[in-house]
């Protein structure tokens, strides 16, 4: 099936996604992806609080068993039912692209499967995998527009009983837009701060509200390459204070070594300069974020790059098993992976 245009997502929630087994979520705004994915689970009417019904992997555990995918979704449930399995963190991994092929064919009347994803450029294994099997769907998830912003203001301060003044919401827009889950918090913050009033102010907006479009967390993944430990901090302090998820960062961090890996390795195998692999490998990249990634395959070795993704896997591992200390552990990790950068020879 074709993928899901974003103005016929509300639509398809509601009316069709029940039709659906394999469900792939995927694009730069991964606040949106994450909050759709949310949705996706919803649907399906499985207890996400049962253990025994809701299995969520990452990337990096398919890597270490790649039928790992295949041996849930065919499995049945310890006390029967029907199961969700949930993998975050993916890219366009061969292992998993050949797993969601084999499901895509096979008859999944019992579980459903949910694939978090980075921005996935057209013509992608994966997403040219999901979009011509009946039983699955793609999704993309880009930053919000206008009309998507000013539906998320009304949701949010209509359920507070908030009205706002169009100079507010002019302000208010200007403000978000980067990332869905940050944009919702702004917004929430904004309407606890006008509780008990009956509009929202343009004054109000520039008392409480920050600039939730420059929490990005490509902002820190920047750094992170960069070796810039100052801009890092000050990047998760952002992410941190908007309530956005830090193992997104980590996540993130991860799918750009293994951009990196794949980069390096044909710029090894051809003996080309980073620049000519920048113009294939690179021609998705944001043209800001163009001189950082080409800098990193100047200063990172093929080696040195396998053995940070190790790392980056090893330690979202860990966040799996150890969640209490997810946030601890992404930060310590990331932060290393910027001391690292810094003390490798800059061109």
């Amino acid at each position: 099936m074709a993928e899901i245009k974003s103005h016929e997502f509300d639509g398809f929630l509601q009316k069709s996604a029940r039709l659906h087994r394999i469900y792939l979520i995927y694009g730069p705004d991964r606040g949106l992806v994450s909050e759709r994915a949310g949705m996706i689970a919803g649907k399906t009417g499985i207890d996400q609080n049962d253990p025994f019904s809701v299995t969520k992997l990452d990337v990096g555990d398919l890597q270490k068993e790649p039928g790992r995918l295949v041996d849930e979704a065919q499995s049945i449930g310890l006390f029967g039912g029907e199961k969700l399995i949930w993998v975050r963190g993916a890219a366009n991994e061969k292992y998993l692209v050949d797993a969601v092929a084999f499901l895509s064919g096979a008859s999944l009347d019992a579980a459903s499967i949910i694939v978090e994803a980075g921005d996935l450029k057209k013509g992608s294994a994966l997403r040219k995998t999901v979009e011509a099997a009946r039983t699955a769907v793609a999704i993309p998830c880009y930053a919000d527009d206008g009309r998507a912003l000013n539906a998320l203001i009304d949701n949010e301060l209509s359920a507070e009983g908030l009205g706002i003044t169009p100079a507010a919401r002019q302000a208010l827009v200007a403000l978000i837009g980067g990332d869905r889950i940050a944009s919702r918090n702004e917004i929430r913050k904004l309407a606890l701060y006008c509780r008990g009033m009956e509009t929202v102010d343009d004054h109000h907006v520039t008392e409480i509200i920050g600039d939730a479009s420059a929490i990005s967390v490509d902002d820190a993944v920047d750094a992170i390459l960069s070796g810039n430990s100052t801009n890092f901090l000050h990047a998760m302090q952002k992410i941190t204070s908007s309530k956005t998820s830090v193992f997104l960062v980590l996540q993130a961090c991860l799918r750009q070594f293994q951009l990196l890996d794949t980069m390096r390795a044909e710029m090894d195998e051809k003996r080309v300069p980073p620049a000519q692999i920048m113009q294939t490998q690179g021609r998705h990249l944001h043209f800001r974020r163009k001189p950082i990634i080409e800098q990193a395959l100047k200063s990172w070795s093929a080696d040195a790059i396998t053995r940070e993704t190790k790392r980056l896997q090893a330690a979202i591992l860990q966040t799996r098993q150890r969640q209490i200390l997810e946030d601890s552990i992404a930060v310590q990790t990331l932060l290393s992976t910027t001391l690292q950068s810094a003390r490798r020879p800059q061109a």
